[in-house]
């Protein structure tokens, strides 16, 4: 009676009830009542019986916050990943860092991640040498794109040129796509070990080689040979490209820029053809692949000279390893300023010294800066003094007018600056400061210097232009720069280097020196970076099959750019063979329909995708499951299935040619929301192995759907039609959707599952 006379105003209720009930102390007083129990399901999803915390969902507290649930539960990374996956930071100083968090310039927003306050941090680069390297890499990957269907429109060509079958021709598609699977196992794991530049350096080098291979192949055979290393040396183009923006540009800048890669990348699987197809209509299908190693050496120079390496690890060492922060006592730090004042007449310490050393390629100087780490502790020498001090009148009229006192910062976590501590230029800036105190609300575009922060100034806020940048910078400034820990990478880093991984190593050297010339950062190879071994790292992509949203996303992903890459089989045999008669230039045209239709599915689906997921967090409570991505394949099913069906229906009955060529700017539009769906599920379910995930999903999109598919398609058209061919496509692409409705209702409960066994932290 007492639960029916709460009446149903209490029957259902939000995910925050629970929260509040948890934390609050009417709990103690109300222990003789029974609590009511957890709700089976969700919106339709299945709820874990254990625990609601599971990793992947998120609770929605504001329009500009958000709380992920389930860190506690999800397993710590034991390897590395291509894509920067970050630490969750202790609750503790969760509250002292939002007020030193660096802000943009309009002081709106977040910076997120925090750059480190080092001009070789790749986030304080200039705008315009992070725009121009994502233009450069676009280029690439616009090129790179456009390869698997670039002869699709020349197949008869090709057939007659080596008196075979044009059945025949279209492998020479499926084994380019194998060669794509191989090359992401190959320069994925690769990448992370030894850093992404030389990878599309070499990848540039062995797509040139493979076209010139592919324009002088005197046999069927040696096309099939060169077009698998064409396929290997362009797969960095689909699975490093997505870290390097992630690197380089702050959360707020990445969806432009993302989209600015998707949309060159989707330019080139629909344009590139059709520049090939006028290639081949006025010259020769060969011809084609000389152009593509023109154009690649061209791209391979951009690589050059305006991609660095990217990779800068904003990881903390691990809490294990670090000690235990005590205030010092008063007469610590007056030895403190004694000892600062006895090294200030001698020059700076072994420490600085360190910092002062040029960066080296190779594993030798991280065992060197390891070693000469442990010499100063066992020596007890954990202070750092002051860097020689710059010439400036002004500065030094300050000093003595203030008549502060010179003190040292410490190295390791034992010991804090005095509170009315100030610095001088090249000097540390203490964290607990008065300056620092006054600058809590900085903004990242508009540091400027000042008697608490004087030697620093990021690269990006700086007006610098072209020009200044290809100046020699290393002759102009002091060999020892400012050292700032304002962020946890670099609190961590300067106190734990001797306990550091191999990736923070090569971020403290960089950390600590000075600002890299144009020169210095054409460097190929800047040394290993991380001490994984290679062929785990390869294995570990493949172990995401037993997960089941990455199994239901490898598959929808699979269909969905893969039925564009049977049509471009198909096209040759439809529009040049069949009942229309076109040239190689009108057939190239029809790819004009799948560019339209994949440019609007791409933007439309997130936008579309994003209103839905809100909605539905409003009504869970403000609680959101991955899941609720899922929805969005009821457009792609009505989409797809009737692209597909109407494409081959109509060339069947010998419609006029623009109603196929419709029809396949429809399957474009649906594949593009299959794509973008079958992503963002995977992700938002394992944001942590997001690296490994489009690895997974490239592999099954390039092996198991699109060699399988090259080998009898074209054959089977040819035999039966394609009204029973893409009937068939059409029934396949309805059942891998179907298995949305199990996803959808098992999908929260398969992810606590994965993160019991936890398969990819076991191997």
């Amino acid at each position: 009676m007492a639960d029916g006379a709460r009446g149903p105003a209490t029957g259902r209720r939000s995910w925050g009830a629970y929260f509040r009930r948890r934390s609050s102390n009417t709990s103690d007083q109300d222990d003789g009542v029974e609590k009511q129990p957890k709700p089976t399901w969700t919106m339709g999803i299945l709820n874990d019986p254990e625990t609601i915390e599971v990793p992947g969902s998120v609770l929605l507290l504001s329009k500009e916050r958000n709380e992920p649930l389930g860190l506690r539960n999800a397993p710590a990374r034991t390897s590395h990943s291509s894509l920067p996956t970050g630490m969750p930071p202790d609750a503790a100083s969760v509250k002292e860092q939002e007020e030193a968090k660096k802000l943009t310039k309009d002081g709106q927003i977040i910076l997120e991640p925090q750059p480190d306050d080092s001009h070789n941090d790749p986030l304080n680069w200039p705008a315009w040498r992070r725009d121009c390297a994502l233009l450069c890499l676009g280029l690439y990957c616009m090129v790179g794109g456009g390869i698997t269907p670039i002869i699709a429109a020349g197949f008869t060509n090709v057939a007659d040129d080596y008196n075979i079958d044009v059945a025949r021709v279209s492998l020479t598609t499926g084994i380019y796509m194998l060669g794509l699977g191989i090359g992401s196992v190959i320069f994925s794991p690769t990448a992370i070990l030894y850093g992404k530049r030389p990878v599309y350096l070499f990848s540039s080098i062995l797509f040139i080689a493979s076209a010139v291979w592919c324009a002088l192949s005197p046999t069927f055979t040696s096309l099939i040979l060169a077009r698998i290393f064409q396929g290997i040396a362009v797969s960095p183009v689909e699975c490093l490209p997505s870290a390097t923006i992630a690197e380089i540009f702050f959360l707020h800048e990445r969806a432009f820029r993302l989209g600015i890669y998707t949309l060159l990348l989707l330019g080139g699987k629909n344009l590139v053809p059709l520049v090939s197809a006028a290639i081949i209509n006025s010259l020769d299908w060969r011809w084609v692949f000389w152009i593509v190693a023109i154009v690649v050496g061209f791209c391979g120079i951009l690589l050059f000279f305006f991609v660095p390496e990217t990779f800068w690890d904003r990881s903390p060492i691990p809490k294990a390893s670090r000690r235990i922060s005590k205030r010092p006592s008063f007469f610590s730090r007056r030895s403190s300023a004694k000892v600062a004042l006895s090294k200030g007449s001698q020059g700076a310490p072994a420490v600085i010294e360190t910092a002062e050393s040029n960066i080296k390629d190779g594993d030798a100087e991280v065992r060197d800066i390891e070693e000469k780490q442990e010499v100063v502790r066992a020596k007890k020498q954990r202070h750092i003094g002051f860097a020689p001090v710059m010439e400036d009148p002004a500065l030094n009229e300050k000093q003595d007018d203030d008549n502060l006192p010179l003190t040292s910062l410490a190295v390791g976590p034992e010991t804090i600056p005095p509170e009315n501590a100030e610095m001088t230029t090249g000097s540390l800036t203490p964290i607990n400061s008065p300056g620092r105190a006054t600058d809590t609300n900085r903004t990242h575009e508009n540091m400027t210097p000042t008697p608490e922060t004087p030697s620093f100034r990021p690269a990006i806020n700086q007006d610098s232009s072209a020009a200044s940048y290809f100046h020699d910078p290393e002759a102009q400034l002091p060999a020892s720069r400012a050292l700032s820990s304002d962020t946890d990478s670099e609190r961590h880093s300067f106190a734990n280097i001797s306990s550091a991984t191999m990736g923070q190593a090569y971020t403290h050297r960089l950390r600590e020196s000075p600002p890299q010339s144009f020169k210095s950062q054409l460097r190929i190879y800047s040394g290993r970076i991380n001490q994984d071994k290679w062929w785990k790292a390869a294995v570990r992509p493949f172990i995401l099959y037993s997960y089941p949203a990455v199994l239901w996303s490898s598959a929808v992903y699979a269909c969905s750019v893969g039925w564009l890459i049977v049509i471009s089989e198909c096209v040759a045999v439809i529009y040049r063979e069949g009942f229309y008669k076109f040239d190689a230039l009108s057939t190239g045209l029809v790819y004009i329909s799948p560019f339209i239709g994949g440019v609007l599915g791409t933007a439309v689906a997130g936008r579309v995708s994003d209103i839905i997921v809100r909605a539905m967090a409003r009504r869970n409570g403000g609680l959101y499951e991955p899941e609720f991505r899922l929805v969005m394949a009821i457009p792609i099913l009505i989409t797809t299935v009737l692209g597909l069906v109407g494409f081959g229906w109509s060339a069947d009955v010998d419609d006029a040619w623009i109603v196929p060529t419709v029809f396949f700017g429809v399957v474009s539009f649906g594949c593009s929301l299959g794509s973008t769906t079958a992503i963002t599920f995977c992700v938002d379910s394992y944001r942590q192995y997001a690296g490994e995930a489009l690895v997974t999903l490239n592999f099954t999109k390039n092996i198991f759907h699109g060699l399988v598919f090259s080998f009898f398609v074209t054959g089977w058209l040819k035999a039966d039609g394609s009204k029973t061919v893409f009937m068939w496509i059409g029934i396949i692409q309805l059942v891998v959707l179907v298995t949305t409705v199990p996803m959808y209702i098992y999908g929260k409960r398969a992810r606590m599952w994965t993160v019991r066994k936890n398969f990819m932290e076991k191997f």
